[in-house]
């Protein structure tokens, strides 16, 4: 009989990649993947492990499959994902009821260590080196059929010092071109409609394999894929968003106006404190210039409130200037004190009240701007993705083009005829309800 394997996928879509390539394995190896933890002989809890509130999530679904298996639901626990590299020692330490503990390096293991775990063996560790983690390979997609994201790299170079992910992933590496585009048109083949392109910085992809950003002509030899609709870019770092890539952006009619860029702050002193390069003054220049060369832009992006620092002068000017870009989509965090990183051992820590309070102030303000803005499209019409049918509303639901899953906005809409889970469809706005849009199909 076939050992029962579920999965429990946390943090950032980079990791849930790596989660379906691991279940593409187990399932290679005659493992059954269940949905429903209940019953199943591993549960794999594939971690974040990116902030504190990331590790504290982690950490309290690692403590609830605990319990299961304690009361006999579950058998085994395997932790997987950033967790598990950053903290080597620390999981089966600190949660002994945890089985085995696998590195990013080590995930083409991952069938070996559940068969080790199921036959008996206990406090299995396994660290490979991190160029190891598998850049492609077969996938179980746990997205909805009509979507998937594309991973076109791993790591990253850019040693932000408030940020833990190259100690935890290693240096930026990007994938060939050729294992992209093989991939991409084997998951359009099956079904996906809406690629949506990942990397811890998408702006720096090639540079490691042809000495120059290789963005635009990776998005160009996407676009001619047959039967995709959608293509959709995160994570473009402000300081190498050069004019090529807002070009591509402009002109290619399958890459949706959709520009996820971190900026984190606008202070020139904090940016550089951050390791990160620019200022308000640069940051406008840029944010203007896309929008002269794509009027219907949706431009999002993340900051940072409370970097050890941060002084009221300079919150001040961050504030400022959320007010006068008006970002249409924007999320802000506290900063996290994170170990092993520079910023940790800056001596001028902000405190954590301020830190979070100067970060609702930020989104209350957000959410005054998004109310006029989402106002604004009252009339317009829409090209929208069909993710399902409520039936307690009698009406449809999904996504416009202005939103990525699960980060973004949704659309509810009425139709007079039958639509499917995946359909595109063009949708006429006539009403906001907070942060959803309202409208029918025409």
């Amino acid at each position: 009989m076939s050992k029962k394997v579920g999965m429990i996928s946390l943090g950032c879509p980079k990791n849930q990649v790596d989660g379906e390539i691991m279940l593409s394995k187990l399932a290679d190896n005659g493992f059954e993947i269940t949905n429903d933890v209940d019953g199943a002989d591993v549960v794999i809890v594939n971690t974040c492990g990116f902030i504190e509130d990331a590790k504290k999530e982690a950490i309290e679904n690692i403590l609830d499959m605990v319990e299961l298996k304690k009361e006999g639901v579950i058998r085994k626990i395997v932790v997987t994902g950033c967790l598990a590299e950053r903290y080597r020692d620390e999981v089966l330490s600190e949660i002994p009821e945890v089985d085995a503990v696998v590195g990013i390096g080590s995930n083409s293991d991952i069938c070996e260590v559940c068969e080790k775990v199921c036959g008996g063996e206990e406090n299995i560790k396994t660290f490979g080196e991190k160029t190891c983690l598998p850049l492609d390979g077969k996938r179980i997609l746990t997205t909805p059929s009509y979507y998937a994201y594309i991973k076109i790299g791993e790591g990253c170079s850019n040693n932000c010092t408030y940020c833990a992910i190259p100690s935890i992933r290693g240096k930026y590496r990007s994938r060939t071109p050729e294992s992209i585009l093989e991939e991409a048109k084997a998951l359009v083949d099956g079904g996906v409609k809406e690629l949506i392109v990942v990397a811890q910085d998408t702006t720096r992809y090639g540079e490691d394999l042809f000495g120059k950003c290789a963005l635009p002509a990776l998005l160009t030899s996407l676009s001619k894929i047959e039967g995709l609709e959608w293509i959709r870019v995160l994570y473009l770092y402000p300081e190498r968003l050069s004019d090529e890539i807002i070009d591509t952006f402009a002109n290619n009619d399958k890459i949706v106006k959709y520009m996820d860029i971190p900026i984190q702050h606008c202070n020139s002193d904090i940016l550089r404190r951050m390791n990160r390069r620019g200022s308000k003054e640069e940051l406008t220049a840029l944010i203007t210039k896309i929008r002269e060369k794509i009027p219907d832009v949706v431009l999002r992006t993340t900051l940072i409130t409370g970097f050890p620092g941060e002084t009221e002068e300079q919150f001040s000017e961050l504030s400022e200037f959320v007010k006068e870009m008006k970002f249409d989509r924007l999320g802000c965090f506290a900063y996290s004190q994170e170990e092993g990183t520079p910023a940790a051992e800056f001596p001028d820590q902000v405190d954590e009240e301020i830190r979070k309070k100067r970060g609702e102030i930020i989104m209350e303000q957000q959410y005054n701007i998004f109310e006029k803005l989402n106002h604004d499209n009252i009339g317009k019409t829409m090209r929208c993705v069909v993710e399902g049918y409520d039936g307690y509303t009698d009406s449809y639901y999904g996504r416009t083009w202005r939103d990525a899953p699960d980060i973004d906005g949704s659309v509810s809409f009425t139709c007079g005829y039958e639509l499917n889970e995946g359909d595109f469809v063009d949708v006429e706005i006539f009403d906001v309800n907070e942060y959803d849009l309202i409208g029918e199909v025409i």
